[in-house]
Formats: C-alpha cells, sequence, structure tokens
C-alpha cells in the first residue's frame, strides 16, 4: 500500500528524511555522486557523522525559489496534465519501508494515468556540464527518478523540468526549460537494480556494518 504523509514543517520533514533512504540518497549508494560517498551517507544515517548543511548557497536558494513558479510554468505549458503538490509530503509503500520519497509533484494524465514530476534548476558553467543535459539528465537526478518510480509503483511516467542558465562564457548569462520525460516500462530493470542496491545499504544502517566504499567514476 502506499501512503502520503505530510509532515507538520520542515524541520519534521528533515528528521524523518534523515532515518530513511531519500531520493537524494541514491547517487551516493551507487558511487556516482562526486560529493558524498555512500560512506560517508552511511555515517550520516548512523548519527555519526552531520550533514552538511548547503541551504545558505545560493543555488540552492535559488532552486527553492523558482520551484512554485517552474511548477506553475508547468501547468500553463501542460493544461492537459492534473498537478498535484503537499509541501513537506512523504511517501510510503509498505513493500519497501526503507524507503521514502519526498516529491516536488505528482501528475495525472488525460487517461487518468499517474505520474511523477521532478524539478531542477543548474548552471551550466561549462561545457562539460552542458554534456550532462544532452538527451539525458546527470545520473544523481535519473537514480533520484529511479528511486521516486520504486515507491510510487503506481506511477508510470515520470517528468523532470529543468531549468537551465547557461554562465560560462563572456555573454550573457541566459536560461532555458527543458522536459525530460521517463517512462517505467523503460527503466525497469534499472529500478530492480537500485531496490536490491538499496535493500544492501539499509541492511547495513541495521546492523551498523560500514559498507565497502564505492569511488565514482572521474
Amino acid at each position: 500500500m502506499i501512503e502520503m504523509k505530510v509532515m507538520k514543517n520542515r524541520k519534521e520533514w528533515l528528521g524523518k528524511r534523515s532515518k530513511y533512504i531519500g531520493g537524494s540518497d541514491c547517487a551516493c549508494i551507487l558511487g556516482l555522486n562526486p560529493y558524498k560517498s555512500n560512506v560517508d551517507l552511511y555515517l550520516e544515517k548512523i548519527g555519526e557523522k552531520q550533514s552538511p548543511d548547503i541551504s545558505y548557497k545560493p543555488q540552492v536558494k535559488f532552486g527553492i525559489a523558482a520551484e512554485p513558479i517552474i511548477r506553475e510554468l508547468f501547468q500553463i505549458n501542460y493544461p492537459q496534465m492534473q498537478m498535484n503538490y503537499v509541501e513537506n509530503n512523504n511517501f510510503i509503500n509498505d513493500k519497501y519501508p526503507f524507503a521514502r520519497a519526498s516529491l516536488d509533484g505528482w501528475l495525472t494524465d488525460q487517461d487518468g494515468i499517474n505520474g511523477i514530476w521532478e524539478c531542477k534548476t543548474s548552471q551550466i558553467v561549462s561545457s562539460a556540464v552542458k554534456e550532462k543535459w544532452n538527451d539525458q539528465v546527470p545520473d544523481n537526478y535519473y537514480c533520484q527518478i529511479l528511486h521516486y518510480f520504486l515507491v510510487r509503483e503506481d506511477c508510470n511516467f515520470a517528468i523532470l523540468t529543468a531549468l537551465l542558465t547557461w554562465d560560462y562564457s563572456e555573454k550573457e548569462p541566459y536560461q532555458q526549460l527543458r522536459n525530460y520525460r521517463f517512462e517505467r516500462s523503460d527503466v525497469k530493470e534499472d529500478i530492480a537494480y537500485l531496490k536490491e542496491q538499496e535493500i544492501k545499504f539499509f541492511e547495513c544502517i541495521e546492523k551498523k556494518q560500514k559498507p565497502d566504499l564505492i569511488l565514482p567514476e572521474i
């Protein structure tokens, strides 16, 4: 059974988030996060290491402020989609008690099919970063989509809307809004693999057995 719980405030939401595997944890578990290893995440989950506070960073502040605007713009561009959102939402699937999903939105299309909506903002500061968004999304965001599919088994598609800001040349920065669509049927093998790795990682947390370090590819 899939259930949505609404936290009273962001503090409670963050407290619940620290006890389970969430969408932003998945890339670390798979060794795909260049800023945090799977061992770092493990130490945070068992309370031996503090998760760094990034709320003060300009990029984070921009993303939080832009999200409701991008959500509204998506609704204008896709009137055939019903957009749903509740602040501090927390989805639980009793088949996977180790996992939680906090969604930027969830959709219902004109045929009554449920979907996931994810919002991202990103600065394109180099050609290497630009390449990560060419006909694809960065690995850590793709992992998030897979995790949300795992929890929200009732959703058959996901749309990631990204506001990209080009800012690495002498020209004035410019922005582009892109939508990336994922079908559950196309990524089911990746979902199964992620589920397997999340179960192993959560068992390490429960037994307090540090996992083997996985280093990201350079």
